[in-house]
C-alpha cells in the first residue's frame, strides 16, 4: 500500500499475502469444488472406494464420505469448510456425508456462473437462503410419517443406509441386528422416542465372515477371566460392580515399618491377607458371584474369589462399567462396606469364550437390557473397520427416524421434485434471486445426476427423464442404480430419513453461502523458519499455492 505522495506503507506483517474480490472467490470456489470432485465418485450403490494412506503407512479403505475428509489432509481453508460440513453432517445425522459435500460443490459452482454474469453474491446468498427454506418445506410436505418404532420401516431405512456400503450383500441380516440393538435401548419420553447411541456398544474382530457378525443381549467385554481357578461360565449371574481396587491401598506418603521380630513379618503379611479375604467375604456374602472390578484385583484377592467359585474380571472401561450397570440393572459401588444383594446386577449367563485368539467376557441375557452390544465380524481387518463405519451410519439413521419418525423414498427423487417446484416457485419471483433460486435448483439435480454417471448412466438423458417424470407428477421417479435406469424408487422400497435431507440442505447451503460471501483473503507469513525460495511464495493466484493454513 502506498500514500498519495508514493511513500509505501507496511500493513500487513512482512511475507503476508493478501488476495482480493474475484481473485480471492474464484480461489476459495475452485478449493471447494476440488474437495467435492474427490468425494462425488463415492455417491451411491455403484459408488467407488477411496484407498487413504496415511503418513504411518495405515491403510483405510472406505466410500464414507465423512472418513475420506478426515483422513486426507486438507490445507486450504475454503477446502476446509467443506470438510467441516462433513464432519458436521456425520454427528449429527450419521449418513449423507458425501451429498453435503457434493450438494455445497454443486452450489458454488453455480454461484460461480453467476458471479462472472456481475451478479452480486450478496443476492446469490439471499436467493439460496430463500431456496433452502423452500427446499425445506417442500421436503416436509412430500415426507410421509411413519410410526417410531415400526421394525419393517426402519429396517429398510437401515438397507437402504448400507446399500451403498461394502457390507451391502449382507444388508438383510445387519439392518435387522441395528435395528433390534436399538429397539432395545429405546426409552420414551412422553410422546417421542429417545435413543442414546452410547447404549449400543460395537465391537470389532477380524478372522471371520460378515454373516458371522452378532448382537448380544448384554456386554462384550475384551477382557479375560484373571484367574485359572475361576469358573469360566456362571449361570444366573449375580453381577458385584466396582470401581475401587481390590487390593491394600498403598499410602500416599513415604512409611517405614521397623520389624525386629521374624514372626513380625509373618504377622504383617496374615493381616494383609485378613484384610484382603474381609473383602471377598463382603462379596460373596451379598450374594455375588461374578466381580467386575474397574481397578485391580491383588493376587491373594484372585485366590479367594477362585476357592469361592466366583468368576472375575479387572480394569475394565469406565464406560463399560456403565453400560453393563444399564445391561444388568446393577449399581456401580466403590465402598465395599455399602454393597447389599440389591446393588447386583443380573443376566443369564456370564461366560469367557474365545474370539479368533482373544479371550472376551460375554455378559448376556439380561431381563431388560438397556445396553446392548453388536459383534462385527469381517475376512480382513480393513473389511471389519468398514463394517464397523457401516454399522454405525446405519445405527444413525435408525435412531434419527425412532426420534424424528418421517422418512422420504431416496435415490435422487426427493432432490429432483424439489428441483423441479423450486424452477416454479422461481418464475413467481422477481429481480436477480430468481437466476439465485433457479442455479440452486440446478445443484439439488447434482444429487440423481451424480448417482446416474456412478451407475454409467448417460446424465443427459437421465436428466431429461426425471424432469419429465416428475413435470407430470411422479414424485418418486429417481435413480434406480442397481438396475441402471430410471424408476419408481418407492417400489423399490428405497427410503431414508427425512432428517438427513434436511441435514444436508441446512449445512451445504451455509457452507457456500459463507464462501461466497469471503472477498479478501489475508494469510499471514510464516513466523520464524527456512528463507523462502527464489522467487517468492507465488502468492495465491497459483491455484492453492502459497495458501497458509
Amino acid at each position: 500500500m502506498t500514500t498519495q505522495g508514493g511513500t509505501p506503507v507496511l500493513v500487513l506483517k512482512e511475507g503476508s499475502s493478501e488476495n482480493k474480490g474475484r481473485d480471492a472467490q474464484r480461489n476459495n470456489i475452485f478449493a471447494a469444488k476440488l474437495i467435492a470432485e474427490i468425494v462425488k465418485t463415492a455417491l451411491g450403490p455403484r459408488g467407488m472406494d477411496k484407498m487413504l494412506v496415511d503418513t504411518l503407512g495405515d491403510v483405510t479403505i472406505t466410500n464414507d464420505g465423512a472418513t475420506i475428509l478426515k483422513e486426507i489432509d486438507v490445507q486450504h481453508p475454503a477446502a476446509k469448510m467443506i470438510v467441516e460440513i462433513a464432519k458436521t453432517t456425520d454427528n449429527e445425522v450419521g449418513d449423507g456425508t458425501t451429498s453435503a459435500a457434493v450438494l455445497a460443490g454443486s452450489l458454488l459452482e453455480n454461484a460461480e456462473e453467476l458471479v462472472r454474469d456481475d451478479v452480486h453474491p450478496t443476492i446469490i446468498v439471499d436467493g439460496y437462503r430463500k431456496a433452502a427454506n423452500k427446499a425445506l418445506q417442500v421436503l416436509d410436505k412430500i415426507s410421509i410419517k411413519v410410526p417410531p418404532t415400526d421394525r419393517k420401516w426402519l429396517i429398510k431405512i437401515a438397507k437402504t443406509s448400507m446399500a451403498s456400503k461394502l457390507i451391502s450383500k449382507e444388508s438383510d441380516q445387519l439392518s435387522e441386528l441395528a435395528v433390534d440393538a436399538l429397539l432395545a435401548v429405546a426409552d420414551k419420553v412422553g410422546e417421542q422416542y429417545r435413543v442414546d447411541l452410547d447404549d449400543v456398544k460395537v465391537e470389532k474382530k477380524p478372522g471371520s465372515s460378515l454373516r458371522e457378525t452378532q448382537l448380544i443381549r448384554g456386554i462384550v467385554l475384551d477382557k479375560e477371566v484373571v484367574h485359572a481357578g475361576m469358573p469360566k461360565r456362571v449361570e444366573t449371574a449375580k453381577i458385584a460392580l466396582l470401581n475401587s481396587p481390590l487390593e491394600i491401598e498403598k499410602t500416599e506418603f513415604d512409611a517405614k515399618i521397623n520389624i525386629s521380630d521374624p514372626s513380625q513379618i509373618k504377622q504383617f503379611l496374615d493381616e494383609e491377607n485378613t484384610m484382603l479375604k474381609s473383602m471377598v467375604d463382603k462379596l460373596v456374602g451379598a450374594g455375588a458371584n461374578v466381580v467386575i472390578c474397574q481397578k485391580g484385583i491383588d493376587d491373594i484377592a484372585q485366590h479367594y474369589l477362585a476357592k469361592n467359585n466366583v468368576l472375575a474380571v479387572r480394569r475394565v472401561k469406565e464406560s463399560d462399567m456403565t453400560k453393563l450397570s444399564k445391561a444388568t440393572g446393577g449399581r456401580v459401588v466403590t465402598n465395599l462396606d455399602d454393597l447389599t444383594e440389591k446393588d447386583l446386577g443380573k443376566a443369564a449367563t456370564v461366560e469367557e469364550r474365545k474370539v479368533e485368539e482373544d479371550k472376551w467376557v460375554f455378559v448376556e441375557g439380561s431381563k431388560n437390557p438397556k445396553s446392548t452390544t453388536i459383534l462385527v465380524r469381517g475376512g480382513t481387518q480393513r473389511v471389519t473397520d468398514e463394517a464397523e463405519r457401516s454399522m454405525h451410519d446405519a445405527l444413525m439413521v435408525v435412531k434419527d427416524v425412532i426420534e424424528h419418525p418421517s422418512i422420504v423414498v431416496g435415490g435422487g427423487a426427493p432432490e429432483e421434485e424439489i428441483a423441479s417446484e423450486l424452477r416454479e416457485w422461481a418464475n413467481s419471483l422477481s429481480g436477480r434471486e430468481q437466476l439465485a433460486v433457479q442455479k440452486y435448483a440446478d445443484a439439488m439435480e447434482s444429487i440423481p445426476l451424480t448417482l446416474a454417471e456412478n451407475t454409467g448412466m448417460d446424465p443427459i438423458d437421465t436428466q431429461v427423464e426425471l424432469r419429465a417424470k416428475h413435470g407430470s407428477g411422479k414424485k418418486w421417479y429417481g435413480v434406480n442404480c442397481l438396475a441402471g435406469k430410471v424408476g419408481d424408487m418407492e417400489a423399490e422400497e428405497v427410503y431414508e430419513p427425512t432428517a438427513v435431507k434436511e441435514q444436508i440442505i441446512k449445512s451445504s447451503t451455509e457452507a457456500a453461502s459463507m464462501i461466497l460471501r469471503i472477498d479478501d483473503v489475508i494469510a499471514s507469513g510464516r513466523s520464524k523458519g527456512p528463507p523462502a525460495p527464489p522467487g517468492g511464495p507465488g502468492g495465491m493466484g497459483a491455484g492453492m499455492g502459497g495458501m497458509e493454513d
